[in-house]
């Protein structure tokens, strides 16, 4: 864990907007109740998946996730927290604003740092009840695991060069095949596939070295240098 912060010549915010400018927070089950009653649309909301390559803020590493772990979208081009209004420097959820928010003294870590990793909000705590749809983020986590992703990319660098490959494909065409599906026969907002079946491989398999390539229906795939 990085050292804790504190600046005693700090004791209230100024309202810089500096901690809404690097990303959106993470949602624990304290935070449930703010999306049940639609006060934080699930659109604006991203997952990432167990096991998937994350930047972890108090322990300033990138490892790999050990649950769901439900974040607020940023903006586009920019990693401010979709909330925040960049003209006027604040938020406009600030009286309905998730437990780490609420917890956040950038003078001051401890709080923060005390819950950062507990009780953290999962897509099953949310939609587990709806019938067809958990079976569905079910089928997709078991087909396009983030274990199962990085293995084959392990051996990618050995041997089984063809089958590694393979299998690396396969994952990123169901990604990419059930969130159309979705999309297209069930009509669902795209910005929904985000929650539901977190960010697509297409974007992540970066975080391991690889970008992808799409040329009509085929993926190339290529080491990032």
């Amino acid at each position: 864990m990085s050292k804790i912060k504190q600046d005693p010549g700090i004791t209230e915010c100024s309202r810089c907007g500096t901690c809404c400018k690097k990303g959106g927070p993470c949602f624990h089950l304290e935070d449930k109740i703010l999306i049940e009653k639609g006060i934080i649309l699930s659109k604006y909301l991203y997952t990432i998946r167990e096991h998937e390559l994350c930047y972890d803020n108090v322990k300033d590493s990138i490892l790999p996730a050990t649950s769901d772990i439900i974040k607020i979208k940023s903006q586009k081009e920019s990693l401010a927290c979709i909330f925040f209004n960049e003209k006027k420097n604040e938020c406009t959820v600030y009286d309905n604003r998730p437990l780490e928010c609420r917890a956040l003294k950038c003078w001051d870590t401890r709080k923060i740092e005390k819950i950062y990793s507990k009780n953290r909000l999962t897509r099953k705590d949310l939609i587990s009840t709806i019938e067809g749809l958990w079976d569905l983020i079910g089928d997709h986590q078991k087909r396009c695991s983030y274990e199962k992703l990085t293995l084959f990319i392990d051996i990618l660098k050995k041997d089984k060069k063809d089958k590694a490959l393979k299998g690396i494909l396969d994952i990123i065409k169901y990604d990419a095949q059930i969130r159309e599906l979705v999309v297209q026969k069930g009509g669902l907002d795209p910005e929904m596939t985000y929650f539901i079946f977190g960010r697509p491989i297409t974007e992540t398999i970066r975080m391991y070295g690889i970008k992808i390539i799409k040329q009509d229906d085929n993926y190339r795939l290529i080491p990032i240098s």
